[in-house]
């Protein structure tokens, strides 16, 4: 079990979250990457390249619907009979559910909210966090947003589970003998891609845009051929026969908007997978192959089902001629792996989003690419969202039963993007109440319709998300009150950097070669492990730099802007260190750089040397009798987290062989 982390690592209350860094192998030292807002606009061949590698990370979650989507409709809790009106309207509903939502409401609206090209509901958050509406409205926003951010991790847990169990069920089409296999397989499956996590994206990844592009012509070849058996069905373009199922059905026809949600799943994945692409690609990729394709094969299920209404069965793999069944079969589960990882790969973002947030403990932060900076592996995110996979193909079985649970975590997280975005559309683009409210009411008319027809399935399944969404969001507010409660006490405890330099001055104490160094996240006070080594110890070091690590609230922080230092006298430095929420900071490499950095006044430049360097950290045992007022089983929570986060020493990157650490009680 590692040790409780350090409170000297902590922000306090009203400074910008401190970053929590890792041993990523990306040298603070080296330039950033260009802050994506700002990067040249591909075009030709770049922009063609860009747009195939977005078809399969970004559009592996919604390609891989039509393996199920239908089939709700028809066959699920609350499916309707695959009557002809029936097939028109449900494939009508389909029709505009996608072209709202991705095309109209996340593609033309939603992904120009973006934080330095960044998106997704921490980019959108860390906005909001600017913007200039009330306290306490900016709080409730701030709130809905990290919730809608745990449900996202239930998203991140039903996918690969619905999407590989999806693909493997045209078994039973093509052997329904083998029929008892499909569970196994299903497991082995997930199995097998959660063990290979920790090898990277890099190679798998390279293969990604191609899979999802035989996938995408694959579908789209057997949409048409499913059309020409019946082009009537091309009539359900029209929205009339939307309109008309509604009135014909009523409370039924409502219901079956939980099955149709599941069309649209992806929406909120391209929003957050906006700054690996940028939106030019991101919108070609859509708009050229991978919703063509969706609506082709809808529409040749669609056709299939006026033909054969028996076929709701399953209509996806049933519109596949005998002889393509088993290749099917293989493009569809290759393309159910590539929507899982982009899946799993996107909680690992989110979750080291998280972590420079302050919303985490310290994980472990693989970085598994040399120069892709966010290709990252965090074994507790991906063992924990893999045993949960594994759990729920066991407990649920079937993709339909699985279907129940997914709607809940997506249209819950995309309402709260709708909020969000209207606060940033109201404050950053200062946008008029008339020109925002009616936009934004209209997204809420169809967000909260879709999570009201998903909300009726939370007994049959829509618990889990929701479940899993308070787990998290239980445990990541948790972290950000305990911390902020713990670097208050701290400061208010701690002692004035100016009240201490000036005594320092005053004092002959006794100095030994090298150089020390001690972390702190308030600039403005002295370290708590520096006091306790005078005290103890009543030595200093000819050098002593304090080192602080600020998270800001962009994604990226250009290395002209990444450090700033400054003589305090006395052989005392002070360095301050700025990352965006997307960087994993690296201390030593960091402070390698100072020699090219300039004092702020001027001097002399620092220079390290390694082996003549001792880091500090404090080891402090957090005790839960204190006066903070924080909830007990809060306090005693974030005990918990505290001594399982990953060490300090570890997560900074320190040689381990040159680092003191003084320990020391703490009542929270």
């Amino acid at each position: 079990m590692s040790q409780a982390p350090s409170p000297q690592d902590l922000p306090a209350a009203d400074a910008k979250p401190a970053p929590t860094p890792g041993a990523g192998e990306l040298p603070a030292a080296t330039p950033s990457p260009v802050p994506h807002g700002h990067r040249p606009k591909p075009r030709g061949k770049a922009l063609a390249a860009l747009a195939l590698g977005a078809l399969g990370v970004v559009y592996g979650d919604i390609g891989t619907s039509p393996l199920y989507s239908l089939k709700e409709c028809f066959t699920g809790l609350h499916g309707v009979a695959p009557t002809p009106p029936n097939v028109l309207g449900v494939l009508s509903l389909v029709v505009w559910a996608m072209t709202f939502v991705v095309t109209f409401k996340y593609l033309s609206f939603v992904m120009r909210a973006d934080n330095r090209g960044e998106g997704g509901i921490l980019a959108l958050m860390a906005l909001v966090g600017k913007t200039e509406t009330t306290r306490a409205g900016r709080r409730v926003l701030l709130i809905l947003g990290l919730f809608g951010a745990a449900l996202l991790y239930g998203d991140g847990v039903i996918t690969p589970a619905i999407s590989v169990l999806g693909a493997v069920e045209g078994v039973t089409v093509a052997a329904p003998a083998l029929g008892h296999l499909v569970v196994p397989i299903t497991v082995v499956i997930l199995v097998l891609l959660f063990l290979i996590q920790k090898r990277g994206t890099a190679t798998v990844g390279a293969v990604f845009g191609p899979i999802m592009l035989v996938w995408f012509t694959s579908i789209a070849l057997l949409g048409i051929r499913g059309i020409t058996h019946d082009p009537s069905i091309l009539l359900a373009i029209s929205p009339v026969h939307g309109i008309r199922f509604f009135l014909a059905n009523g409370w039924q026809g409502f219901l079956v908007l939980g099955g149709v949600v599941l069309v649209i799943t992806g929406g909120e994945a391209l929003y957050a997978d906006m700054g690996h692409f940028g939106k030019r690609p991101i919108r070609l990729a859509w708009l050229a192959l991978a919703m063509p394709a969706l609506l082709l094969n809808y529409l040749g299920q669609g056709a299939l089902l006026l033909h054969d209404p028996t076929a709701a069965t399953n209509p996806f793999y049933l519109l596949v001629p005998s002889w393509g069944l088993y290749p099917m079969i293989g493009i569809a589960t290759l393309a159910a792996i590539v929507a899982s990882q982009a899946l799993i790969s996107g909680a690992f973002s989110l979750t080291q989003q998280a972590v420079q947030l302050g919303y985490s403990p310290r994980v472990t932060i693989r970085h598994t690419s040399s120069s892709e900076i966010g290709q990252i592996y965090i074994p507790e995110v991906n063992w924990a969202i893999g045993v949960a996979c594994v759990a729920l193909v066991l407990g649920f079985q079937t993709s339909s039963r699985l279907a129940a649970a997914y709607g809940i975590a997506v249209t819950g997280t995309m309402m709260v993007t709708t909020l969000l975005f209207h606060r940033v559309a109201r404050d950053q683009w200062h946008w008029s109440r008339p020109k925002a409210w009616p936009l934004t009411a209209l997204f809420l008319s169809v967000d909260v319709a879709f999570f009201g027809a998903n909300l009726i399935k939370f007994e049959d399944g829509g618990w889990f998300p929701v479940a899993a969404a308070i787990f998290v969001f239980t445990l990541m507010s948790t972290w950000k009150r305990g911390r902020d409660a713990l670097a208050l006490m701290l400061r208010e405890s701690g002692l004035p950097l100016d009240f201490f330099m000036a005594d320092i001055g005053r004092k002959k104490l006794q100095r030994v070669s090298g150089t020390a160094v001690f972390m702190t996240s308030n600039p403005g006070g002295v370290p708590p492990v520096l006091l306790h080594h005078l005290k103890h110890n009543k030595i200093l070091h000819e050098r002593v730099i304090l080192v602080s690590l600020m998270t800001e609230e962009i994604p990226f922080v250009p290395d002209r802007e990444r450090v700033s230092t400054r003589d305090l006298g006395s052989g005392f430095f002070q360095v301050l260190a700025r990352y965006g929420f997307m960087e994993t900071p690296d201390v030593p490499a960091m402070l390698d750089s100072l020699p090219t950095r300039p004092l702020v006044g001027g001097g002399p430049r620092i220079k390290i040397v390694p082996m003549e360097t001792t880091y500090y950290l404090g080891r402090e045992t957090l005790l839960p009798n204190g006066p903070s007022a924080i909830w007990g089983w809060r306090k005693r929570l974030f005990i918990v987290m505290a001594r399982n986060a990953q060490t300090a020493s570890s997560f900074f990157g320190l040689p381990p062989n040159r680092v003191v650490e003084m320990g020391a009680q703490i009542q929270l």
